[in-house]
């Protein structure tokens, strides 16, 4: 598959009780990173490897623990079945920047939804479905897919794991590919 399948269009808003990686606060940054699935054929026998498809990060925000970011990135989603990463990470000068969690967007459920507005049509402002936290996902509360103004999105409030404390708040639209029928 060499073309995307759409574009997630991800707004990371801000961080909120994020974790202390210096003294007394923390310069946060946000790295969303997407995946790409590529099929290697050798001989009689194919080969898959997961490669990266694009990597993006915000600007680091000084020593605040309860960051604004409010940036929006546009990603292409070549499989559904691979989640966007989001990983948290404090920016330092003189040393290695440290880890201060990771999350990830599981994009089915949106494409989900989105066959959902292919048979009816629906009003802006429709709560297409409802996904609730649990522990197999990153949510931290309960998030709405909605349909506004032909359009599919959802606010999430992510948990991170692999650290004490954090959330990552963001919001994601999801874009049609303008021509997915070209799948060269």
């Amino acid at each position: 598959m060499d073309n995307p399948i759409g574009v997630l269009k991800i707004r990371i808003k801000r961080g909120l009780n994020l974790a202390v990686r210096d003294s007394k606060a923390s310069d946060p940054y946000v790295v969303i990173k997407t995946d790409k699935l590529v099929t290697t054929l050798l001989f009689l026998f194919s080969f898959y490897s997961v490669t990266f498809a694009m990597r993006v990060k915000t600007r680091f925000v000084k020593k605040d623990c309860n960051p604004e970011w409010d940036e929006e990135f546009d990603f292409p989603i070549y499989d559904p079945e691979l989640p966007v990463r989001v990983k948290v990470y404090d920016h330092d000068t003189f040393t290695l920047d440290d880890k201060m969690g990771y999350a990830e967007i599981d994009v089915k459920p949106i494409l989900e939804a989105l066959n959902m507005t292919k048979e009816n049509h629906h009003p802006s402002g429709t709560v297409l479905t409802t996904i609730q936290p649990i522990r197999t996902n990153f949510l931290a509360e309960e998030s709405n897919i909605m349909w506004e103004n032909n359009k599919i999105f959802q606010e999430m409030c992510l948990r991170l794991r692999m650290v004490e404390r954090g959330l990552v708040e963001l919001e994601v639209t999801w874009i049609n590919n303008p021509d997915p029928g070209s799948n060269t």
